[in-house]
């Protein structure tokens, strides 16, 4: 029996989102603990800018994994982050203090949106296609002049793919032309997890090098192996290295099944890797935080692992 946090990344982010956090006081010394205005990262207005974004959701995740554990006893095993939501991990597992979390997320959103200054990107959800069927379609697209990669293999059906808008346009084509029943435009004005963000990835090495080594709380999944990760080192450097490299989410996903996780919650403002992880492993109890708040997730959780106790 064991539990994991899921951390949702860029995308699940809306109005008000940390205004709208449980009312609890491991998240309101989260938020003052990070320094921050909530009002400052995420308004509308905000939410155009890419460091805000993230800024919000590595907040947003640390106060709903706090709140959990701190507050309700919830004692997570393993944690796993998609994308920025991965620092959100890291500080839940004691890799990052917050204070680092929000140094090296806010350089990270500034270096990105830096990255595709020039011209014009984003990312690009497909859904209904196999992993093989997407990678192929990169592959017959893609050129210097159009370029596109594969940026995120979410679920057996789910891949992202990142570019110029021009690729982006005519992978949609394609993918409607190859049987996908949605192809569907993130709300992510840059290109991630793709040689696009090289140097934001180099530069992230720099800014984590001079991270104290920890020792970890709990087992982290990694973005670019899927695999666990043991090591204050490794989680760093997976840290570093994701944004330019593609998220294994779905090989993640199906360790933890394997691994004997029971019971996963994904923390605010998210639900989507709570049904990409009732789809791939049925058998867990996937609960969202946001869906359906802190009592009910609590109680289902506690629950659930006190069921999976030796009698």
């Amino acid at each position: 029996m064991s539990l994991a946090l899921l951390f949702p990344g860029q995308g699940a982010q809306h109005p008000n989102m940390l205004r709208d956090l449980p009312d609890s006081p491991a998240v309101a010394s989260t938020l003052h603990e990070s320094g921050c205005r909530a009002e400052a990262l995420d308004s509308d207005t905000a939410l155009k800018d890419t460091s805000s974004v993230q800024l919000a959701l590595l907040i947003a995740g640390v106060a709903g994994a706090r709140a959990l554990t701190e507050d309700q006893g919830l004692i997570p095993q393993f944690v796993a982050g998609h994308s920025v939501g991965a620092f959100a991990a890291a500080v839940t597992a004691g890799v990052l203090t917050l204070a680092e979390a929000v140094a090296a997320v806010g350089l990270r959103g500034r270096l990105m949106e830096q990255a595709c200054a020039q011209g014009d990107w984003g990312m690009l959800a497909l859904t209904g296609l196999p992993t093989r069927v997407a990678v192929e379609l990169v592959s017959q697209i893609a050129t210097e002049h159009v370029p596109l990669w594969v940026a995120n293999v979410n679920s057996a059906t789910e891949t992202v793919l990142s570019g110029s808008a021009s690729a982006l346009q005519a992978a949609t084509s394609a993918a409607q032309r190859a049987g996908a029943l949605n192809s569907r435009r993130l709300d992510v004005a840059v290109a991630s997890h793709c040689p696009v963000q090289e140097d934001t990835a180099r530069h992230m090495a720099e800014q984590l090098a001079s991270v104290p080594r920890r020792t970890l709380t709990a087992r982290c999944l990694t973005n670019t192996t899927g695999r666990v990760a043991t090591s204050a080192d490794a989680v760093l450097d997976d840290l570093a290295q994701a944004v330019s490299r593609p998220v294994q989410w779905y090989d993640a996903t199906r360790l933890m099944g394997e691994l004997g996780v029971t019971c996963v919650v994904e923390t605010e403002p998210g639900h989507v890797l709570t049904q990409l992880f009732s789809s791939a492993v049925p058998s867990v109890l996937a609960i969202s935080l946001a869906d359906a708040g802190l009592s009910a997730t609590v109680d289902r959780a506690h629950r659930t692992l006190r069921s999976e106790q030796p009698r």
